[in-house]
């Protein structure tokens, strides 16, 4: 029996057959925890707001988005206005707006997410059919053309149902889900049409529905779309979009896949279903074809900002170790999808390196997606610049605004786990939740200045005394090797280096105690009493990250990183460049307070050889200045202007831009 604390099923099928749970644990539900953490809260609080009130503007005033639903449901011929994949950005902001209302409840926003579910039923065929685009175009024409989205839509509704749901207790939109879903299923599957999902969604989403309906028909089709990929060729398959299949993984079926192609977010997506599936069918195919792309993706296609997708063409991969900063493609959502595939990968393996990618991607590829303000976006999110980037209020393919609000929104749900009588903290975010283990319930507040400092302080409340493991992650950045698979290795330790087998204090009530390392956490197993207070302290010293010699775009330059976070320098910072900075090995860096526009951060400052024009206009010197690094996830915050990531540690190897 599950453990923890339950979300209600609703149950309108036959209870699924029983399965072989691969999981090693269940994280909490984000609706279960409390966060109270200085980083994230005010991230949270402004996604309540002004993301989404931006979200809610783009949606029903600037494009037409929920205008196309409305004019299915009036049914005059009126034409469809925008993109054939725009129904997804409706959904997805529905599934943030669901999100906030648990954390900030509202009855504005419920009236609002209620306003636009009635459009959206509305909209829905008497069969269950539901798609702006080809309703309006012409249905004759539904369900020819793989490439053209309807499931991807679809998949988003399912999810924001499911979202609503748990957050309300009303079931419209979810009834409307299931409609559709029992339409697809009547369709597609064993011993009906075939279908390969053009942009993978719909597989992480029918699982979902699953699990809150207990109806093994949507498991068992999420498992049966993933097995019809790479088979085009015995059943005719055409693409009318592409040409090269790897673009959407569809070259070989996903158990034997072994190398990352194509489209990032389709990729990330489909591992994400995939993991989901073999979760809840204790299918091993599936975990070790994973494994095996997870260390492509990690080990040669990932940028220290635990960004992927390098290619603009493609909106995905290359070949391996072809990862360029200034023409850094790295979608938004591509990052927000490595969180959710590393999240599932963490839940199958009990591994903590999934969580140390998944927490890089968080705090650096993902969160630079946002803005301070909360109301400007960055589609692609390059590791340097000449002042040609800027955040934008908009986009005409607009996922991005919609996913990371819905990431930052649902926090909650990485920061912990439960197991067979153990407890996992897994991200390092100030909060308070609960746990249902087998000796009784136990409560637990963590406090902590993290990502700035690395003093994290545990006040654990079992209801009576009890034996239990508590889990802690030992973050992967303190260590000699930053990344998994030696991609970025640590050029130099600092001042309070950190050696290749760090071993910290842990204290219970000021009392160092006993523990062991396993999987990458820290594991404590004791007798538990009420008002325990465990603290333990992470160093946070400053980092020079160098990179895998076959990684030519970062020859003989290095990366700043702090913590979870990396640096980069901006010309707003440093008399208006970026371009003309040398980091040489063996430089010494101060941490300071510092104010990018209204955000509180920890600054990086040395002084460094930085070289300048001369007097004639031509020659070039070179002085010893103050730098000033500040997290990337900050940058591009205070108008165009240049900004590095990588910086060389050479004179010969700057570019000066003037």
């Amino acid at each position: 029996m599950r453990k923890g604390i339950l979300i209600p099923l609703l149950v309108i099928a036959a209870s699924a057959e029983a399965q072989v749970s691969l999981k090693q644990f269940e994280f909490v539900n984000f609706s279960q925890v409390n966060v109270t953490d200085q980083f994230w809260k005010p991230k949270i609080d402004k996604v309540a707001t002004k993301t989404l009130e931006a979200c809610i503007y783009q949606t029903e005033t600037a494009t037409p988005r929920i205008r196309n639903f409305e004019r299915v449901a009036r049914a005059k011929g009126e034409e469809h206005e925008g993109i054939f994949y725009d129904d997804s950005d409706v959904f997805k902001a529905l599934e943030a707006m669901a999100y906030s209302l648990k954390t900030h409840p509202s009855e504005t926003m419920e009236k609002k997410c209620d306003e636009w579910i009635d459009k959206i039923a509305a909209a829905q065929q008497p069969d269950g059919y539901l798609n702006t685009w080809y309703t309006l175009k012409g249905l004759q024409d539904r369900y020819t053309d793989m490439s053209m989205h309807e499931d991807y839509n679809a998949g988003h509704m399912i999810e924001a149902g499911v979202a609503y749901f748990n957050a309300t207790g009303k079931r419209k939109l979810l009834d409307v889900c299931i409609k559709w879903a029992d339409h697809f299923g009547a369709i597609f599957g064993p011993g009906k049409k075939h279908w390969v999902t053009g942009h993978q969604e719909l597989e992480l989403a029918l699982v979902k529905l699953y699990k809150i309906t207990n109806n093994i028909a949507y498991l068992n089709l999420s498992d049966w779309l993933l097995s019809e990929r790479g088979k085009k060729l015995a059943k005719g398959y055409t693409w009318t979009d592409w040409k090269d299949t790897a673009y959407a993984q569809d070259v070989l079926p996903v158990k034997e896949q072994k190398e990352i192609t194509g489209h990032a977010v389709r990729a990330m997506y489909m591992y994400t279903g995939a993991a989901d599936v073999a979760a809840q069918t204790g299918d091993t195919a599936y975990l070790r074809a994973m494994r095996t792309v997870w260390e492509d993706v990690v080990y040669r296609n990932m940028y220290i900002t635990g960004g992927i997708g390098s290619a603009g063409s493609n909106e995905g991969f290359s070949v391996d170790y072809d990862l360029p900063n200034e023409q850094a493609y790295c979608e938004t959502c591509a990052s927000v999808g490595m969180v959710f595939w590393n999240q599932r990968m963490s839940a199958l393996t009990g591994n903590a390196e999934y969580m140390d990618v998944l927490e890089r991607s968080l705090y650096n590829g993902a969160l630079d997606g946002l803005s301070l303000s909360g109301d400007r976006f960055f589609y692609g999110n390059p590791l340097a610049s000449k002042g040609q980037h800027q955040r934008r209020e908009w986009f005409g393919t607009a996922c991005c605004p919609a996913n990371i609000a819905r990431l930052v929104a649902s926090l909650g749900d990485y920061i912990y786990a439960y197991g067979d009588n153990a407890v996992y903290v897994n991200l390092f975010v100030g909060s308070n939740t609960s746990f249902n283990l087998k000796n009784g319930p136990v409560g637990l507040k963590m406090e902590t200045n993290y990502p700035w400092e690395g003093k994290v302080k545990l006040t654990i409340d079992p209801v009576k005394k009890s034996v239990f493991k508590l889990f802690l992650r030992m973050p992967g950045w303190m260590y000699n090797v930053v990344a998994p698979g030696g991609l970025y290795v640590v050029k130099q330790e600092g001042d309070d280096g950190v050696p290749d087998h760090f071993d910290p204090d842990l204290l219970v009530n000021g009392k160092k105690v006993e523990y062991k390392i396993q999987g990458g956490y820290l594991v404590a197993e004791r007798e538990w009493k009420k008002g325990d207070q465990l603290e333990l302290t992470i160093p946070m010293d400053v980092k020079l990250v160098g990179s895998r010699p076959e990684l030519k775009q970062d020859h003989q330059r290095v990366a700043i990183q702090r913590g979870p976070l990396v640096y980069c320098v901006e010309g707003t910072d440093n008399n208006g460049k970026a371009w003309n900075i040398i980091v040489p090995e063996g430089t010494t860096f101060e941490t300071i307070d510092y104010k990018v526009l209204d955000e509180s951060v920890k600054a990086i400052t040395a002084v460094v050889p930085v070289v300048t024009v001369g007097e004639d206009g031509q020659s070039l010197k070179t002085e010893r200045k103050k730098i000033i690094a500040i997290p990337y996830y900050a940058w591009a915050n205070r108008g165009k202007n240049e900004m590095q990531v990588w910086l060389p540690v050479r004179i010969n190897d700057v570019k000066v831009n003037y």
